[in-house]
Formats: C-alpha cells, structure tokens, sequence
C-alpha cells in the first residue's frame, strides 16, 4: 500500500484533475508577492495554458478538505521526459510544507507511468526556495536553460523512491 502525503500539518495533499468543482478555487490560488516574479499571479494563468496550450495537464492541490495550489505537467515527445511547470501553492498555506508534499505527490504519479524515465523542470536561478526543494528531493542540474531557467532532472527510478 502506498504511504499518504502528508504536510506539517498532517493534513493529507491531493492532487485532483481540474473538475467543475474545482476549477474556480485553482484559478484562484495565489503565491505571495515576493513570489510573482518567479510564478504567476493567479493559478488561473496556469489553467488557461493548460486549456489552450495543449500540452501542459493542470491538475488543483488539495490539502485537507482545501484546495490550496496548482500545478501542471507535460510529456516532450521529442525526448521523451516528463516535465513539472506552473507549481503554485496560496499565499497562506506557504510554510507549511505543501509545496513539497505537492511534488513528492507529482513525482510519484509520473513515475508510475509507463513512458516515464525522467522528470525534468526549471527555476529562476534567484529562486533559493524552489532551488533548495528540488535539491532536496533529489534532483540535479543537467546544465542546461529554459528561458534563463536553470533545468534540473531526476530519473523515475528515484522519483518513485
């Protein structure tokens, strides 16, 4: 059986597909100021890409019975790795180790897809707290940017773990 996520607060974390319940509470999650050079202002930017862009999946992050973030993901069939954009978590619910409970929620659900071999993302090299998260759940620089981003990977092997 899989072991829960949980944040700090032992509240489990969720991720839900994006739902007529839902959608508007994702839409309108929203960092704290400091944060919207790094993310967008609203989760609602975020699903739109997802609506019209058709290549990234929104799905809403619920912690308890809240929805409290977004975050959304894309397979790049050009070299097959799966990809983690758009992680936003609102303003009241940072600290208390949503974001992380997020990805290692995110994580595990790419990593039991059967094209999955890799899961990649980028941040803003100025962003310390998404610099010290990804390192912290094991991923590493691959030397590469995205748009002055810097991308870092992490094989399914160890996502799954």
């Amino acid at each position: 059986m899989t072991k829960e996520i949980t944040d700090r607060q032992d509240r489990p974390v969720v991720l839900e597909d994006i739902t007529d319940e839902n959608w508007r509470d994702v839409a309108d999650v929203a960092p704290t100021d400091d944060q919207r050079r790094f993310v967008a202002a609203l989760g609602a930017r975020y699903l739109l890409l997802s609506m019209r862009g058709g290549l990234w999946n929104s799905l809403a992050v619920r912690a308890g019975d809240k929805v409290v973030g977004h975050v959304m993901w894309a397979y790049d069939e050009e070299d097959g790795t799966h990809w983690v954009g758009g992680m936003v978590v609102n303003a009241e619910e940072q600290g208390k180790g949503v974001g992380r409970a997020t990805m290692r929620a995110l994580l595990r659900r790419l990593a039991a897809l059967p094209s999955c071999r890799e899961i990649r993302l980028s941040y803003h090299p100025e962003n310390t707290p998404a610099a010290a998260l990804y390192a912290a759940l094991g991923f590493t620089p691959t030397g590469d940017f995205e748009d002055e981003e810097i991308v870092v990977a992490l094989s399914a092997e160890a996502a799954a773990a």
